[in-house]
């Protein structure tokens, strides 16, 4: 049963879009509190050495008055965090309250500024104000129709009441220029009506369209809260019985059982293979999880990439070998230290020679230089192979894509690796891109900040000057 009472009411939550606007009207008041200060200080004091101080100086010390009152409200409003239906009436009783003494203030100090001139002499510096009070509310105060239409109302009635008063005390003819002033002043309100009303539609708009650029973002965030679930259910899942099946067959292949009949061999070897493919999916797909959530750590150490080249070439010799490619090396002797999470960067190195190797054509070679400079080092694998057409590197480092994603592709594979080595390369601060030509081939570069060269110690320069 649903309570209408008006005690409940009042703790209902109030919508987005008002708690928007609230927000929106405190930080605009905020934000030019020392244009407002600086502009109506002048003004004040500008009329106090001209015309009559003290009266001058009582306006002057009313509107430091509102102003305050006005920066304490804007204050509790950005800080309050929970509205509710009584919040909100209080917050706008106060807004209200400051927007019409504020207004008020201005008026009368103008009103006083313009019997102190006298009569018919155009009163151009309190219409000024006027007029220039009336834009600045019509430009930061379109949040609320409300306000925006009470400081409308209240400059406006005062605006036409000085004039009107100069032509009702003096009485000109029409052709007087005191008439031209007046009707000057009606068209220049139209003006700023229509500039009002400008402002507070296109506020309303951008309201509503931030409102719907809010609710896409939950949306987004939602979904990718279900990816993350998904694969880290996905992951958890698979790891497990993947693991025990990747230990028998390695034990199967292995011989310690005895060695399998010849016709299972070849069954067992392509069982084996095609497991260990599924565990290296298994583990993309975990670090991809863990990327987006910002969980990998990585262990940055000073290693030299020359050392690491030659470790990863060992190990993907066998590799080429049944790929049917050779693989040279061509950099100049030398020290090519970056600091860099050792297992991570063989991990994209792997990563691009195995897509190299792919791409290449029969009897290709797959080429791995480095350059360094004074703040970088330059790792490249270049193939022979296919090349990639122009304006494809956002499918070449997009996850799950592939140039030829056909059902009849060539080239097999998920896609992951390219933009796991994208991910790598940018979280140790360097860069990664390519060159191609399509039949010619494709060169991949990783760029990392180079590393001074750890101190080597010698024991027996130690032992001598001790």
């Amino acid at each position: 049963m649903v309570n209408d009472s008006p005690a409940s009411s009042e703790n209902i939550r109030i919508p987005w879009q008002k708690r928007r606007r609230l927000r929106d009207y405190a930080n605009v008041g905020r934000h030019l509190l020392v244009q407002r200060v600086v502009i109506y200080s002048a003004a004040i004091l500008l009329s106090g050495a001209y015309y009559d101080p003290v009266i001058a100086a009582i306006f002057f010390v009313a509107v430091a008055i509102f102003e305050i009152y006005d920066s304490y409200v804007f204050y509790l409003i950005v800080k309050h965090k929970r509205w509710k239906q009584k919040h909100f009436k209080s917050a706008m009783i106060a807004i209200h309250l400051g927007a019409f003494f504020s207004s008020i203030t201005i008026s009368l100090f103008c009103i006083s500024l313009a019997r102190q001139q006298g009569v018919g002499n155009g009163h151009f510096l309190p219409l000024f104000m006027l007029v220039s009070a009336t834009i600045f509310s019509a430009m930061n105060s379109n949040q609320f129709r409300s306000v925006l239409g009470m400081r409308l109302c209240i400059y406006i009635l005062t605006i036409l009441f000085i004039p009107i008063r100069d032509l009702w005390m003096v009485r000109p003819p029409l052709s007087s220029d005191m008439w031209v002033n007046f009707f000057t002043i009606i068209f220049v309100l139209g003006f700023i009506m229509e500039l009002g009303r400008n402002f507070l539609s296109g506020y309303s708009r951008d309201l509503r369209i931030r409102e719907k650029l809010e609710e896409e973002h939950k949306r987004t965030k939602a979904a990718l809260d279900a990816k993350t679930r998904f694969l880290a259910t996905v992951n958890h899942e698979l790891r497990t019985p993947l693991t025990s099946i990747k230990g028998a067959f390695d034990l199967i292949n292995s011989g310690s059982l005895g060695q399998p009949p010849e016709k299972m061999g070849n069954l067992l070897e392509i069982a084996s293979r095609n497991t260990n493919k599924l565990k290296d999916l298994v583990d993309d797909l975990l670090f991809l999880q863990s990327s987006d959530i910002g969980k990998i750590k990585f262990d940055f150490r000073k290693l030299d990439l020359c050392e690491l080249v030659e470790e990863a070439l060992e190990r993907f010799q066998p590799h080429a070998a049944k790929m049917n490619v050779s693989v040279r090396t061509q950099y100049c002797p030398g020290d090519y230290w970056v600091c860099a999470d050792r297992k991570r960067i063989d991990q994209v190195l792997m990563n691009l020679l195995s897509n190299a190797a792919k791409f290449s054509e029969r009897c290709g070679t797959i080429t791995i230089s480095m350059d360094k400079s004074d703040d970088a080092v330059i790792l490249s694998v270049r193939d022979e192979g296919v090349g990639i057409p122009t304006n494809s590197e956002e499918l070449v480092f997009a996850e799950f894509s592939q140039l030829d994603s056909g059902d009849g592709r060539k080239f097999q594979g998920t896609g992951l690796g390219l933009s796991i080595s994208k991910r790598i390369i940018e979280a140790h601060d360097g860069e990664i891109r390519y060159t191609s030509q399509l039949g010619v081939g494709t060169t991949f570069s990783i760029e990392l900040k180079r590393a001074e060269a750890p101190q080597v110690s010698h024991p027996q320069l130690s032992a001598v000057s001790a």
